[in-house]
C-alpha cells in the first residue's frame, strides 16, 4: 500500500513538472504528534487520561497482587485440604486470573478505553489542523503537504519543509481572536502578516531575530537602570530617615549613646553601597572617625553633668531633712520646759 502510494505521488509530481515548467513544485509536512503535543486543550485533557490510565493500573495491580496471596495460601495448606476443596480454590483462582486479564484487556487492548478515548481527544484537534493545513496551502500555493508521524514513511525530509509551527500558531490565533476587540485584532494581523513573511524568507528571519535580541538586551538595559535608581532611592531615603531620627531624638533628650552609635552605624552602612562605585579616599575614613568621638564625648559630658546634678539634689534633699529634724527636735524640747 506504502508503495502504490509513493508511486502515485512520483507519478503526479512528474505530471506537474512537465505541464508547469515555470512553476517549481512546493511540498511541505506537518508533524501532527508534534502539533497535539503544543495544543493547551489537548495537552490538559491529555494529563486527565493519563490519570484514569493510572487508576486502571492501580486497579490491575491490586487484583494481581489478591491472585498471588491466594496462591500463596493455597500453597501453604494444599497438604492440610482435601481434593475437593483444592480444586475450588484453584477454580476460583483462574476465574479471578481471568476477570483480571479481561478487565486489563477492557482498558488498555487495542480497542480499549485507552485508546477510543485517545482518539476521541485527538479528533476535533485534527480536524482543526486539517483546516488550518487547507487554508496554508491555498495561501501559500503549496502543492503537497504530509503528515510526517503518519504511515508514510519519509526516508529524508528537510526542516526548512516543515510547517508545523505555521499550523500551531493558526490554531492560536483562532483561540485568540475569539478573545480580541477590533483594534486588537489589527494589531495580530500585522503580526501574523510579518510571521508569514518570515517563513517565507529565511533571511528576513535571521534580521527578525537579530532585532529581538538587541530589542532583549535594551529592555535588560532599561531594568537594570530602574533597580539601580531604586536602590539609590532607598538608599537615600534610609539616610534620611536616620537623621530624622537623630534630631528627634536629641529634642527630646532622651537619646543615649548607644542609640547614637546605632544611628551613626546605620548611617555609615547605608552609605556603603554608593561608595563602592567609587574608590575610598583616606581622607573620608579619617572625617568620619573624628565625628563619632565628638558624639561620644558630648554624650560623657551630658552623663557627666546629669550625675553631678542629681547628687546636688539629693544632697539639698538630705540638708533640708536634717534641718527640719533639728527644727522639730527643738521644738519638743522647748515644749517639754516649759511643762
Amino acid at each position: 500500500m506504502k508503495k502504490q502510494f509513493l508511486f502515485i505521488f512520483l507519478a503526479l509530481i512528474v505530471a506537474n513538472t512537465n505541464q508547469g515548467q515555470t512553476r517549481s513544485t512546493r511540498i511541505g509536512y506537518i508533524d501532527m504528534e508534534y502539533i497535539l503535543e503544543n495544543v493547551s486543550d489537548y495537552k490538559e485533557a491529555k494529563a486527565q487520561l493519563e490519570l484514569k490510565a493510572t487508576k486502571w493500573k492501580q486497579e490491575i495491580e491490586t487484583k494481581k497482587i489478591e491472585i498471588s496471596k491466594l496462591k500463596e495460601s493455597l500453597k501453604a495448606e494444599k497438604a492440610l485440604l482435601t481434593k475437593e476443596l483444592i480444586e475450588e480454590k484453584e477454580t476460583e483462582i483462574r476465574f479471578l486470573e481471568d476477570e483480571m486479564l479481561l478487565y486489563q484487556q477492557k482498558q488498555f487492548g487495542a480497542d480499549g478505553n485507552l485508546m477510543l478515548q485517545k482518539a476521541a481527544l485527538a479528533k476535533p484537534i485534527q480536524d482543526q489542523v486539517f483546516t488550518a493545513v487547507q487554508d496554508i496551502a491555498e495561501a501559500k500555493n503549496y502543492d503537497f503537504i504530509f503528515d510526517k508521524s503518519s504511515d508514510l514513511t519519509m526516508l529524508f525530509s528537510a526542516k526548512r519543509f516543515d510547517i508545523s509551527d505555521q499550523v500551531i500558531r493558526v490554531l492560536n490565533r483562532t483561540d485568540k481572536r475569539q478573545q480580541l476587540t477590533k483594534k486588537q485584532l489589527k494589531i495580530q494581523e500585522a503580526k501574523e502578516n510579518l510571521e508569514n513573511a518570515i517563513d517565507e524568507n529565511p533571511a528576513m528571519a535571521d534580521r527578525q531575530k537579530a532585532l529581538d535580541e538587541r530589542r532583549a538586551a535594551r529592555e535588560k538595559l532599561m531594568a537594570d537602570r530602574k533597580l539601580e535608581q531604586e536602590a539609590k532611592k532607598k538608599e537615600y531615603e534610609d539616610k534620611r530617615n536616620a537623621i530624622a531620627a537623630e534630631k528627634a531624638a536629641k529634642k527630646n533628650g532622651t537619646v543615649s549613646g548607644t542609640a547614637k552609635t546605632d544611628a551613626t552605624a546605620k548611617t555609615e552602612t547605608t552609605a556603603k553601597p554608593a561608595t563602592t562605585v567609587t574608590t575610598e579616599t583616606p581622607e573620608q575614613t579619617t572625617t568620619t572617625e573624628p565625628t563619632v568621638n565628638k558624639a561620644e564625648e558630648r554624650q560623657k559630658l551630658y552623663e557627666q553633668r546629669k550625675k553631678e546634678l542629681e547628687e546636688r539634689k539629693k544632697k539639698i534633699k538630705e540638708e533640708r531633712e536634717a534641718a527640719k529634724k533639728a527644727k522639730e527636735a527643738e521644738t519638743q524640747k522647748s515644749n517639754t520646759t516649759n511643762n
